[in-house]
């Protein structure tokens, strides 16, 4: 039977939230309905790669040298008029495009290659407070232009809306709200025991364990997450901290977590694949961010059982109620963060209620859920068109 063309276009296929959303809404669309790909530029880096698990999951598979993260004026050109060519050459229905400079580009290629439907998915800005006003500016003019060529902006949390429209990203009628999903089940069931993963780490089996996952990148702030784990170690010795994920920081981190005697104390585990185990081995999950879209990984904390304790960024609100089934602290405050982790760590209880609450709202950011949704804006929006397989 005719299928449905369609293209989705992100810049590094790095470990990350919008690369893991990207990939699986492309492997789990209805295959008898959508004929779908992915089209990525050929940059990963210290965060490490899923190019090598979209390929196993047999989804076609575009590398496009010239899309690079870097601003470049002669790669970025050359990139778009790929784009153009490649897009207009694979006929496709829809282009949905991720991350900063793929979504600006692949909006704009996707225009002039005459793409009936076009969508971008907001995975949190690429600008913020604190960067440099030329370069958040710049970044706004250009999401202003892209946007131009789009007929949705999918974002993951509210507040994301909320930011574009604040500087003239858009109308409020383009802005559809989708939440990021997860294998529930995965992380509420991992295939090796608790104490068998901390043996592995060399982690006391009674030691309270305070951990994270993401990348040590500056959004991310983790120098503000080992300042905080100095916090606790102050006043819980016998704790133990574990940060799984690598980036550009690293040897900053390393630096700070000799400077600060905690080299016995903290674990960095480099990139794992093995989340879900390493959560199960967390007492309490500590994310200490900047800015985010609707991070992931606050979900999979949440589907595992393990007490959350939050910067109140973006929409992390949105998975995480003050309270209820997490603890939220202001983002760059380091000592906030930490005090909080000793608050749960002190009481026990109050961290069993966390968990269990947490676990109960985890089910409603299943990736079936996600996926019918994105199938259900690509079907209203080709109905829209007239547009036939």
């Amino acid at each position: 039977m005719p299928r449905f063309r369609v293209l989705h276009s992100i810049t590094r296929l790095i470990v990350g939230g919008a690369q893991e959303l990207a990939l699986y809404t492309t492997a789990l669309l209805d295959p008898t309905r959508y004929e779908a790909s992915i089209l990525a530029g050929p940059q990963t880096g210290p965060e490490g790669e899923i190019i090598s698990e979209v390929r196993a999951l047999g989804i076609p598979l575009t590398i496009l040298p010239e899309l690079v993260r870097e601003i470049s004026p002669i790669k970025d050109l050359l990139a778009l008029v790929r784009l153009t060519r490649f897009m207009r050459r694979g006929r496709y229905h829809i282009v949905h495009t991720h991350s900063s400079k793929a979504g600006i580009l692949g909006r704009l290629a996707a225009r002039w290659a005459g793409v009936p439907v076009i969508v971008h998915t907001v995975h949190g800005w690429g600008f913020y407070q604190g960067q440099h006003p030329a370069v958040r500016t710049l970044y706004i003019t250009l999401e202003r232009l892209a946007d131009r060529c789009c007929d949705r902006l999918i974002v993951v949390s509210r507040l994301n809306a909320e930011k574009g429209l604040a500087v003239g990203i858009s109308r409020p009628e383009k802005y559809v709200t989708i939440h990021g999903g997860l294998d529930v089940t995965r992380y509420a069931q991992p295939t090796v025991d608790r104490l068998a993963m901390r043996a592995a780490l060399g982690i006391p089996a009674t030691a309270p364990v305070v951990g994270t996952v993401g990348r040590l990148s500056p959004q991310k702030a983790p120098l503000d997450w080992l300042r905080a784990a100095a916090t606790v170690a102050q006043a819980v010795p016998e704790a133990r901290f574990v940060y799984v994920g690598d980036g550009p920081l690293r040897p900053a981190a390393e630096a700070l977590i000799a400077g600060l005697g905690l080299s016995e104390r903290v674990i960095l585990t480099g990139l794992r694949r093995d989340v879900p185990e390493l959560l199960a081995t967390f007492d309490v999950f500590a994310l200490s961010s900047l800015w985010e879209g609707l991070p992931l990984v606050i979900l999979q904390a949440l589907a595992a059982g393990v007490p959350v304790v939050s910067t109140r960024v973006d929409g992390v609100e949105e998975a995480i109620t003050a309270g209820v089934n997490g603890v939220l602290v202001p983002p760059g405050q380091p000592q906030a963060l930490g005090e909080a982790i000793i608050a749960l760590l002190q009481d026990p209880k109050q961290a069993r209620q966390l968990a269990a609450a947490g676990r109960e709202r985890a089910q409603d950011f299943s990736l079936p859920r996600m996926v019918a949704q994105i199938d259900a804006l690509y079907q209203e929006l080709l109905a829209q068109k007239g547009v036939k397989p």
